[in-house]
């Protein structure tokens, strides 16, 4: 299997989990929600972010239940990612696609309701591996392209979950008392850190632990 289709296999498995996370309200507690908490107890919400929850949110004197918080970065995410997936496949289709009248299972369907995520993965990740179709075999562009999109979503992917590791410079409004750049790094299980990168200062969860 190429690394193009690996990629894109990964991201039908990961989909579950995104829906699973959806659902999960964003919190800035700081250090022990990983890297990503800490990212975001230092800068705080971005004002859109901010607006758009308050916009999902019910007003207090309506009857009813109130609606589960969205997780908006888990959402971008998805709707990035399943948008750039099926552009690809409707781009592959419009070019390759044989214009076969009989209905066959791996034709790619211009109307009709949209294909999910998950399915258009897999269509994809068959077309990079060259498995039989009604259609031309892609063109060495097409499988750069593909592989592009698919490593990208799949780390969009990875970064919404927090499965990836990273490393991350903050802006010099979150500078060090001394005056140094500070870099922060976690993800994927590991415990985030940060270190200074002027005089060497180095905190973790439990605070400084050398300056």
């Amino acid at each position: 299997m190429t690394t193009t289709a690996t990629a894109l296999h990964r991201i039908a498995t990961l989909w579950p989990d995104l829906h699973d996370a959806l659902g999960q309200p964003a919190t800035i507690t700081g250090f022990g929600l990983g890297l990503r908490g800490y990212l975001q107890a230092l800068e705080q919400y971005d004002i859109a972010e901010a607006a758009a929850l308050r916009a999902l949110e019910r007003s207090p004197d309506q009857l009813g239940t109130r609606p589960v918080p969205v997780n908006l970065r888990i959402m971008d995410t998805m709707r990035t990612v399943e948008a750039a997936l099926h552009e690809t496949a409707t781009q592959i289709a419009a070019t390759n696609q044989h214009d076969v009248r009989t209905s066959h299972p791996h034709r790619w369907h211009y109307t009709g309701k949209p294909r999910g995520a998950v399915w258009t993965a897999l269509w994809l990740s068959a077309r990079a591996q060259g498995v039989f179709w009604p259609g031309r075999a892609l063109t060495e562009p097409q499988h750069r392209h593909l592989g592009h999109v698919a490593t990208e979503s799949l780390r969009r992917i990875e970064h919404a979950l927090d499965l990836a590791h990273d490393t991350h410079e903050l802006s010099e409004d979150h500078a060090c008392q001394c005056g140094g750049r500070i870099v922060i790094s976690g993800g994927a299980g590991d415990q985030p850190t940060a270190h200074c990168r002027h005089c060497g200062a180095y905190w973790t969860e439990t605070g400084v632990v050398a300056a």
